[in-house]
């Protein structure tokens, strides 16, 4: 939702990935920014009216971006994908980031503009697996930014570490670092970064896109 410079980059960049791609806006004139290649589909309405929604696909979408310009249509239009309709990768752009853990607080992953990149959007909307960040000079070790079943969210980080042989480097939480504990249980919207053996790295990736295994 959203064909101004954010939302028409996205677009974009999910087609050329192999994305089928649909985008609203109530700006006809919007679509320009797409320019001649686009395959998607354009729909002129507001992105969080039903019938718009309906019209884009959103019963069969895999993932749903707000990105217009305001924070109000962008969280309601995000509710409705996520509660509604149960898209599994829901993000909103807010532009107040005060507001931004709120939103996180209803289970809607945020992102400020201050903060904004097409690499953070792509991630949640996207997600593929595991994430470089870092590497070891010998490329043993990878600290990665990792992709979550959703039955992962709300069982503790060691149960993590239990499955995969890899450790739990740190969680980003509301936009803030946390380093866990024992104690430290997972909630919806945690970004997880894991230190993992390179060797490992596919294996960790298919534990952690399945259910947990629990005792």
């Amino acid at each position: 939702m959203g064909c101004g410079r954010v939302g028409s980059g996205l677009a974009q960049e999910l087609e050329a990935a192999g994305h089928s791609v649909a985008i609203i806006d109530q700006n006809r004139e919007a679509f320009r920014r797409l320019g001649p290649d686009f395959k998607g589909r354009t729909i002129a309405g507001v992105g969080f009216d039903r019938d718009t929604l309906l019209e884009a696909g959103i019963q069969t979408a895999g993932a749903f971006a707000a990105v217009s310009n305001g924070d109000n249509s962008n969280i309601l239009a995000a509710r409705v994908a996520r509660e509604s309709y149960n898209v599994p990768n829901v993000v909103a752009r807010i532009y107040d980031p005060e507001r931004a853990e709120i939103y996180q607080r209803l289970g809607i992953p945020t992102v400020a503009t201050v903060l904004w990149t097409t690499d953070q959007m792509m991630r949640r909307l996207a997600p593929e697996g595991s994430q470089s960040e870092w590497r070891d000079a010998s490329g043993t070790i990878a600290l990665c930014e990792v992709s979550l079943h959703k039955d992962w969210y709300g069982e503790p980080v060691v149960l993590i570490e239990k499955a995969t042989n890899a450790r739990v480097a740190f969680i980003t939480r509301l936009g803030e670092g946390l380093l866990p504990n024992e104690h430290t249980v997972l909630q919806e919207g945690d970004l997880v970064h894991m230190t993992i053996l390179e060797s490992e790295r596919t294996n960790v990736d298919a534990i952690l896109s399945r259910t947990p295994e629990v005792d």
